[in-house]
């Protein structure tokens, strides 16, 4: 028991310096065989494509301790399995310039230039204490470098110098150590979707063209670049200048394991933190798969690690903000298939993953972009372009509650009100609460047909886990609208069918007689709530009865 305790409080949540958690002692799960692929894939450049807190800074970092020519990273790396490799020996080889842009976000052109030669300067700054008293200042390369690097110190970089800034750093390391350096850039794409969501996309454009396509296209002095995000900047735009990027996104198989973790790495985790893997954990954590191999969200799982409760740790600010305003855009042909996921838990979708919908806004950039953040995964790759993809998990359904309430300006609050009132059996209660919400987001339900059963059934989502829920099954004699299956004897079945028209009396009593007479709740053993639902746009009226079936 002394141990859990001492793993419980040990675990590295909201730590991605792989140098902290390893000096500290926290825990790791071994990743740095990572090291091994990346110097023999040999891509020049590489991008890897990954949702938010699945430990893409912390791969990064690994990467930085480990070739970083300044440090000396032998006991932390002790007893990692590339230690036991043959590429051991090229560790603290080669200077490394690494940028983090996770945290480049701001209202205004001006303040993200500033964040991002803020992250830049730092760079400068550690590597002008290796060049201090070093370097002949008549040197080109060093000129260049003490200018910019002035510039930054002070906050007077032009637009134009700050947008070479990566290629000179590059330069005065290579003319310094005489060995090429290495490149990592995380989050790469952070400042432009910041740039996008704030409108002055098009003021920097030529901008972040210039800054990655010079640090990155044709340089002599440049070994090898690593840079990871969440989507590939469409190749016509952003990354005109780059056609050597090997882009990695979630359904290759390279890479796929050192992203999140794997079942026999979480089972071994929450082992030591007296959990286990049983049902209830995967319903809300599984269901990932990165090139074939099921992975779990790192970030969600050590959180639950450390206090045993299964909520919903998946928190993605930037991203949910994307997402949500992409979606509010979306066409009809899109949310088609959108209501089919929330539907049958599954679509088969035309998907784009190596293009960014910020840029390229088509309905394959939008499921991409769904794909990529984390908010759906491939279940199996139909075609080319098509796939299957689902809704991974119990916390990311959260999420999709959340969407479904912000298209029908509904709060998550009234949903839960409107579901225990439901679990009572307080119809009364349950008719007040859904007449609120019928009114409140009228104009969703004017414009789409079988709206009312779509937004049900969107809320319905955060009840999975704790009913199955499927639509417009066959069962009986015929097909119900909504059949909500209990898992446990603790809640009712509850079988709904919809009816829409101006007379919602009568239509009301049709809906539940439809349900009895075709005996939709066939199969279903136990109490089971019988609901007839009529609506004409801001009336509704409701009709039920609870029958025991089986």
């Amino acid at each position: 028991m002394i141990g859990v305790v001492r793993l419980v409080n040990n675990l590295p949540i909201g730590i991605d310096s792989f140098r902290k958690i390893r000096e500290e002692g926290k825990y790791y799960v071994d990743k740095t065989l990572m090291i091994r692929d990346f110097i023999q894939y040999g891509d020049e450049v590489a991008l890897i494509t990954r949702p938010r807190r699945f430990g893409k800074t912390l791969n990064m970092t690994m990467l930085r301790e480990f070739f970083d020519i300044t440090a000396d990273s032998r006991a932390i790396f002790d007893g990692l399995t590339i230690m036991d490799t043959e590429y051991a020996d090229q560790i603290n080889t080669r200077p490394v310039i690494y940028l983090s842009f996770k945290d480049c976000k701001a209202d205004t052109a001006e303040s993200l230039l500033f964040d991002i030669g803020s992250v830049i300067l730092g760079e400068y700054v550690k590597y002008h204490e290796v060049l201090e008293g070093k370097a002949d200042v008549a040197n080109a390369y060093y000129h260049r470098f003490y200018m910019i690097y002035d510039m930054l110190l002070g906050n007077t970089v032009t637009n134009d110098f700050l947008k070479i800034s990566i290629t000179t750093l590059e330069q005065a390391l290579c003319e310094f150590y005489k060995v090429k350096p290495i490149v990592l850039i995380d989050e790469y794409d952070q400042p432009i979707i910041s740039s996008f969501s704030n409108g002055y996309h098009d003021s920097l454009k030529n901008f972040f063209s210039g800054l990655y396509g010079s640090a990155l296209k044709g340089q002599d002095c440049l070994h090898r670049a690593l840079l990871t995000g969440i989507q590939r900047v469409v190749k016509e735009s952003i990354f005109s200048q780059l056609n050597n990027v090997s882009v990695y996104t979630v359904t290759d198989s390279l890479y796929s394991l050192y992203f999140g973790f794997t079942e026999g790495e979480t089972q071994e985790l929450l082992a030591l933190c007296g959990l286990e893997l049983d049902g209830p954990v995967k319903e809300q954590y599984d269901g990932y798969v990165f090139g074939g191999a099921e992975m779990y969200n790192p970030w969600s799982i050590l959180n639950y690690a450390k206090t045993g409760i299964l909520d919903d740790y998946w928190v993605n600010t930037s991203t949910n903000a994307l997402v949500r305003d992409s979606l509010a855009e979306a066409d009809e042909l899109f949310l088609q298939d959108f209501d089919k996921l929330i539907k049958d838990g599954t679509a088969e979708v035309s998907a784009d993953l190596t293009c960014s919908f910020i840029e390229l806004k088509h309905n394959d950039t939008l499921w991409g972009l769904l794909i990529n953040s984390g908010y759906l995964t491939v279940v199996e790759r139909v075609k080319k372009a098509y796939m299957t993809v689902s809704i991974p998990n119990g916390e990311v359904r959260a999420e999709f509650v959340k969407i479904v309430a912000n298209r029908a300006r509904v709060s998550g609050r009234d949903l839960q009100k409107m579901f225990n009132c439901l679990f009572d059996k307080d119809m009364d209660g349950f008719m007040d609460t859904y007449q609120e919400l019928v009114i409140s987001c009228t104009s969703y339900f004017d414009a789409k047909e079988h709206a009312y059963h779509m937004l049900f059934l969107g809320m319905c989502l955060t009840l999975r886990g704790i009913y199955r829920i499927s639509s417009n099954i066959e069962s009986g004699h015929g097909r119900s609208d909504i059949m909500m299956e209990s898992l446990s004897g603790e809640r009712p079945h509850i079988v709904i069918e919809f009816k829409q028209g101006e007379d919602i009396d009568a239509l009301k009593d049709e809906a539940l007689r439809q349900i009895i007479d075709n005996r939709y709740y066939e199969g279903l053993r136990g109490e089971v709530l019988c609901m007839g639902v009529a609506h004409d746009k801001k009336r509704c009226a409701l009709e039920h009865k609870t029958i025991n079936s089986g």
